[in-house]
């Protein structure tokens, strides 16, 4: 039986969260970084990596599939005991994950300029995006494989493993994004190459593929919790793959309709012009550093979910999704009020020495709000994943963003023409909207009777 299932239920969620979140939170700010040193381009190329971020969302619907279903598996496969399995599950994981990775770089690879010309019609935007975007989906592959390398480890008991590879990985890529942007780094005599978007492009997907590289070649040698043997990696297991896409098909339809919600809200954002969707990408930029503390614990809350509900403890399962909720309010708190206080500064910190938007500070604290919002749905997101019931989370996702924010958007801009800050007010309606789903169908499904 898995250490897990031994001692205070919050002390193994904070130490498999802990380092989750401090890997992910600096990787959120080497993402703001990124922003900033994209501010220094220009407004059209903050415009294009926020454009190409919502096409890669789309295809990321096939990494949440795979990675949604591989944490319950392995972690309630650990849980149990069943080391062999684990291993089988874990190396399959990585398998199907390559697979599915491949059909996406395809598919956007191909369709990426048709993209980018639904939402623009600016050269510019068209060409950073271009530029930028080509790069980082012929590395989608070695993207995808990251992550799973990383679940494997969590999903094992080992949280500290990822989090250096994590923390690695964003160093050496704000180290490489200025030399490899500018001729000559902003601030400094210190001269780079000057490939321009390329460089921010070549610097995201090199650092990945280090990280990957380390963490496949420890888990090859049998460095971690688990051994995987490379020649296992040359067969997909049909029984263990459809396991993984029936458990993950409703997490990858959540993250699919979110995406398409998302992408349609930012063509009506396109409708308020190429400043408009800079701050949208600035905004959605800060969300995703501030829910960090979040989406860390999710996983980590999830792993002793897992490990619980496949060793029959229910009573500890449960007690779980409680403390993780309270534990994320109070992370996430340190993060989301300056947000809400100083928005105008946080916002300006990205524009390049631009005039900030009088709009742009409005949204700036709708996002703060959405924030605690998506602190308040942790819990609830844990129990769900940890027992492989990813139903709930689709249904309350559909309701949220289909039922609130896509009409509320589309009302707000194509029929009242309010002004924007309208628009940005349908984010939070939405996702109040979602929260409120999510905590009836917690308390109504029999979600601790998990059958993975």
């Amino acid at each position: 039986m898995s250490d897990l299932n031994k001692g205070p239920v919050n002390r193994h969620i904070l130490r498999l969260s802990l380092p989750t979140m401090i890997g992910m939170l600096l990787q959120a700010v080497y993402d703001l970084v990124d922003m900033v040193w994209i501010g220094f381009i220009s407004p059209s190329a903050i415009a294009a990596a926020t454009l190409f971020s919502t096409f890669f969302w789309m295809i990321e619907v096939l990494n949440e599939i795979v990675g949604t279903s591989s944490v319950a598996l392995i972690s309630q496969s650990h849980g149990a005991g069943d080391k062999e399995r684990t291993v089988r599950i874990a190396e399959q994981t990585l398998v199907f994950k390559f697979v599915v990775a491949v059909l996406g770089m395809i598919v956007l690879g191909l369709s990426l300029r048709q993209l980018f010309g639904i939402f623009t019609s600016d050269a510019q935007v068209v060409k950073y995006g271009m530029d930028y975007g080509l790069i980082r989906v012929l590395f989608l592959p070695i993207f995808f494989s990251s992550y799973s390398v990383n679940t494997i480890f969590r999903c094992t008991g080992d949280a500290k493993t990822p989090m250096r590879l994590l923390i690695g990985s964003a160093i050496l890529n704000m180290i490489a994004d200025p030399f490899l942007m500018f001729k000559t780094i902003p601030g400094t005599a210190i001269p780079g190459l000057g490939l321009g978007m390329k460089g921010a492009a070549f610097a995201t997907v090199g650092s990945i593929s280090v990280a990957f590289i380390v963490g496949f070649v420890l888990l090859l040698r049998g460095k971690g919790p688990i051994r995987i043997t490379f020649s296992h990696l040359f067969h997909l297991d049909w029984t263990v793959a459809r396991r993984l896409f029936a458990i993950g098909l409703p997490s990858g339809f959540t993250l699919l309709f979110r995406n398409l919600s998302i992408t349609l809200f930012l063509k009506m954002v396109a409708l308020y012009g190429t400043d408009a969707i800079a701050v949208a990408g600035i905004s959605f930029r800060l969300y995703s550093f501030g829910m960090m503390p979040g989406w860390g614990l999710t996983m980590g809350s999830g792993i002793v979910i897992g490990h619980s509900i496949g060793a029959k403890k229910p009573q500890r399962a449960k007690e779980a999704v409680r403390l993780t909720t309270i534990d994320c309010l109070l992370f996430i708190s340190v993060l989301a009020l300056p947000i809400l206080i100083f928005p105008k500064t946080m916002l300006s910190l990205f524009m390049g020495g631009a005039q900030v938007p009088t709009e742009g500070v409005s949204l700036i604290r709708i996002i703060a709000c959405a924030i605690f919002i998506g602190a308040g749905m942790s819990g609830m997101g844990a129990a769900f994943t940890g027992a492989g019931k990813n139903r709930p989370l689709l249904y309350a996702s559909l309701v949220g963003q289909w039922g609130f924010l896509v009409p509320l958007s589309l009302l707000v801009t194509l029929w009242l023409s309010a002004p924007v800050f309208w628009l940005w007010m349908t984010l939070l309606i939405g996702d109040a909207a979602e929260m409120i789903v999510r905590w009836y169908l917690y308390r109504k499904t029999n979600w601790i009777e998990s059958h993975v």
